[in-house]
């Protein structure tokens, strides 16, 4: 496939156009492995009222680009264009849902940003342009969704499987694998994504709140540093 190259330029404030769609719903699926990741997107897109035009524009690099698919149909390669810092759709419908299948290598990932491999341990740091280096995405603070987030990973080398919300699923897989699978309810940008898998402590509190209620608190910090989060 043919990659368009596109040379880097200036961004002004003056430039800003709002965005054409967008992202009210996402589901993001990490298989993580030693030596790769595997990352599949679903995303429903709905077109901006403040928006102009049909075009949808997705950040995306350096993460190869495995399938796309149009509400379950796979998308030739003719639907859209694919250039070093992402891809571009042409004319699409009002509202639709693209699922999208990555390919990256966090364990040589030594810039910290994106999704990474460093201390036996997966981590992300999607603050501020890092989403698009495992995915494509609008990836722009005024697109925002909800997402829903599942992780597998090995069950012993990462018993710990984290991301932003509420852990609404655990499961062992075959294979010595496992799973966890985190929705977090409040709408987001792509760049306050989080996502951790590792052998991790756990330290737990319970907090009363002066309307009586009780919060359960659950701090994961490296193994030996449990002493060090009670300020937390």
């Amino acid at each position: 496939m043919k990659i368009e190259n596109n040379a880097p330029k200036t961004i002004h404030r003056s430039d800003y156009r709002a965005p054409s769609y967008l992202a009210p719903e996402v589901e993001l699926h990490f298989d993580l492995f030693d030596d790769h990741a595997l990352i599949h997107s679903r995303v429903r897109y709905e077109k901006n009222p403040d928006g102009n035009g049909t075009e949808l524009k997705l950040a995306g690099m350096p993460c190869t680009l495995v399938s796309i698919a149009r509400d379950g149909v796979l998308l030739d390669e003719s639907e859209y264009t694919l250039a070093l810092d992402g891809i571009t759709l042409h004319d699409q419908p009002e509202s639709f849902v693209l699922e999208v299948t990555t390919r990256t290598e966090p364990q040589n990932n030594k810039t910290f940003e994106g999704l990474y491999l460093s201390s036996g341990m997966f981590s992300t740091q999607c603050e501020a342009e890092g989403f698009r280096t495992f995915t494509f995405h609008p990836d722009r603070p005024d697109v925002m969704g909800v997402f829903t987030t599942t992780i597998t990973a090995d069950r012993e080398k990462y018993p710990v499987l984290l991301s932003n919300g509420n852990l609404v699923a655990e499961a062992d897989l075959d294979d010595g694998r496992h799973l966890a699978r985190w929705h977090d309810p409040f709408r987001k940008p792509s760049y306050l994504f989080a996502l951790v898998a590792g052998d991790l402590a756990l330290v737990e509190d319970q907090f009363t709140t002066l309307c009586g209620g009780e919060v359960a608190i659950r701090i994961y910090t490296d193994r030996g540093d449990e002493d060090k989060v009670a300020h937390a």
